[in-house]
């Protein structure tokens, strides 16, 4: 990443030295090519035939002087023509290299956190689609000298604008029971999002059971490799004060329930127990009964065990309640999260609701003029980029590595996914060929550069890039620099001592890549069933105003464009392309059984204004 991930504004080519020395050494050739012809005409035996000849070549002679400015005028527009594609190429390829060399300082980044790092050697530049990157380069370097701007800086739909945040009223007929029923222990597993998702699923859970929750825990993965808390994450006062008219929330058990040997009772509920997208009705009959006979349970593992359908409207409005207003980061996380914004804005500009909601008190008042006259030159796009290792080998996909690349995946398959090999050796696996066209193959760099450019972004964007590291490393991620230079991540907009306290931390990390993708100008994502990307969408969707619009392509009707790679023409590819993104950006009310994190347009979650 050292080499991509810095803005790219110089190093652009100046005068050719050679230019002028070509045009002079090819004017002295000609004249001197002359002078002998017209010398060896004289030494001709046959007076009239040399007369003839002489006449000749001075005539000659006579018409190069007198052409001499249009032919001149010929060799200097080739030579501009030249140094105009000069220029061209090197607008998309040109690197930063004050900033290379800041980024070289850095202590590099780790595969196991969430930074993007290279994890291959490096390889050639990899391109399954190579006629249209040239169209693309093209289309980019005619939209530079344009003023035009791409119409998805902005919602497309008015509609969304009449939904406005409202889970933080009190909840009517929702108040806290007398009596609690019990405790609740919450183990939650995962990454910053997973949690996240767990911890409103278990608010929801123990007002259902009228239960007292234990403020969740976070259990220590061999993945992750993050021994934080949630204390070390989010607000502890703030999360129970926001709900404390609808739950009781303590910070940790009594002393006498501490020495409980809960898997002994029988109260230890692991994901086995409770299946996924779990109704109310199997929580009363499965967890309920242990509760009140034993006064505690523990959900080890917990995470995605409650459905979004059916639901009482009274707790589903209590998980929005939880996402988008108890859990907010803490002031650490919040100040590192303002300075990465504004430094990616390069101007402080006028702030949103959800620059003040993800970043709290760590907003810098500035003047109304000059938010003015800073406005409209900060804008940003942030990308979730999702090319893991991990997920392109089990996708089973073929990326257009060749055979190394397709041995690599397999070994890593056989040693991380044993499961997957048992099952593949009983059933007929899909073709890759059919995987792609099912929509179920990862986006690559280059896909998305194709989508970003299709969508009229010019080569100039500001492009936040989030998510893990990227397979392929800089093989992968030429097509997409080589379109996009400007690519930046918090590795390189922060100094190592400011990135120091969160680098071993790799949910705190992801915080810093949640609040740079929510507070974004534009938020693209390549694969919209990823956690991160479910809930910085939502969470735009909830505070944005109608003014935060989300990318969400549709990968089937993307693969079957991009099949005609061949064919298609570049006028062709914008419009379906286009209309694929503002497809998915129609401002729906939430349907049935979908994620309420991610699609909070609803009665329970928002108010309609008409």
């Amino acid at each position: 990443m050292k080499d991509y991930q810095f803005r790219s504004s110089e190093n652009l080519p100046r005068n050719d030295p050679s230019f002028g020395r070509r045009m002079s050494g090819g004017e002295h050739n000609w004249k001197s090519k002359v002078v002998l012809l017209h010398g060896h005409g004289l030494k001709n035996d046959s007076g009239k035939l040399s007369s003839f000849k002489g006449a000749y070549v001075v005539k000659r002679h006579t018409w190069f002087r007198k052409h001499l400015r249009s032919i001149a005028c010929i060799f200097v527009l080739m030579g501009f023509f030249f140094f105009l594609d000069s220029l061209m190429v090197s607008i998309f390829d040109s690197i930063n290299l004050h900033n290379t060399s800041t980024s070289k300082n850095s202590k590099g980044l780790k595969a196991k956190d969430d930074t993007v790092a290279y994890i291959n050697k490096e390889k050639p530049p990899i391109k399954m689609y190579g006629r249209l990157l040239n169209l693309a380069y093209g289309a980019l370097a005619e939209k530079e000298f344009k003023q035009e701007k791409s119409d998805f800086w902005e919602e497309p739909y008015q509609q969304a604008s009449v939904w406005k945040p409202c889970a933080d009223r009190r909840i009517p007929n929702l108040g806290k029971p007398k009596e609690s029923n019990g405790y609740i222990l919450v183990s939650a597993n995962g990454g910053l999002n997973q949690q996240r998702v767990a911890i409103c699923n278990a608010v929801a859970v123990a007002s259902l059971l009228n239960a007292t929750l234990v403020l969740p825990r976070f259990l220590y993965s061999n993945v992750w490799k993050d021994p934080s808390q949630f204390g070390d994450i989010y607000q502890e006062e703030h999360f129970m004060n926001m709900l404390k008219d609808e739950i009781n929330i303590i910070k940790e058990l009594p002393p006498y329930m501490k020495s409980i040997d809960i898997e002994a009772i029988g109260s230890l509920i692991t994901d086995a127990d409770i299946m996924k997208e779990a109704t109310p009705i199997d929580y009363v009959k499965k967890v309920l009964p242990l509760l009140v006979r034993n006064g505690i349970v523990h959900f080890l593992g917990f995470g995605n065990r409650l459905g979004f359908d059916p639901l009482p409207s009274e707790l589903q409005r209590l998980r929005c309640k939880c996402n988008f207003h108890a859990l907010k980061f803490v002031p650490k996380i919040q100040q590192a999260g303002a300075l990465l914004v504004r430094r990616i804005r390069k101007y402080d500009s006028e702030h949103s609701m959800l620059d003040k909601q993800l970043l709290g008190n760590f907003i810098p008042n500035f003047p109304s003029e000059h938010q003015n006259i800073a406005r409209g030159l900060s804008s940003y796009l942030a990308l979730h980029l999702r090319f893991e290792e991990d997920m392109v080998a089990y996708s089973q996909c073929n990326f257009g590595g060749g055979k190394d690349e397709r041995k690599e995946l397999q070994a890593y398959r056989e040693i991380h996914f044993p499961l997957l090999m048992e099952r593949l050796k009983i059933s007929k696996p899909i073709s890759p060929v059919e995987l792609r066209k099912l929509g179920r193959c990862p986006l690559t760099p280059e896909e998305a550069a194709l989508l970003l450019s299709g969508l009229g972004f010019k080569g100039g964007t500001y492009i936040y890039l989030a998510g893990s590291s990227i397979y392929g490393g800089k093989s992968r991620m030429h097509p997409f620099t080589s379109l996009y230079p400007n690519l930046v991540t918090k590795e390189t907009l922060l100094t190592p001592n400011e990135l120091e306290p969160f680098r071993n931390f790799s949910s705190q990390m992801a915080a810093l890549d949640f609040i740079a993708c929510a507070t974004a100008d534009v938020f693209a994502m390549t694969d919209s069933g990823s956690q991160l990307s479910s809930l910085v969408s939502g969470f735009r969707t909830y505070y944005g105003g109608g003014h935060a619009p989300n990318l969400r392509p549709n990968k089937k009707r993307l693969a079957a464009i991009l099949s005609e790679n061949g064919t298609i023409g570049w006028n062709d590819f914008e419009d379906r392309v286009r209309k694929m993104i503002e497809e998915g950006q129609r401002a729906r009310v939430r349907g049935f059984g979908r994620s309420i994190y991610r699609q909070p347009r609803c009665p329970e979650c928002m108010c309609r204004s008409y």
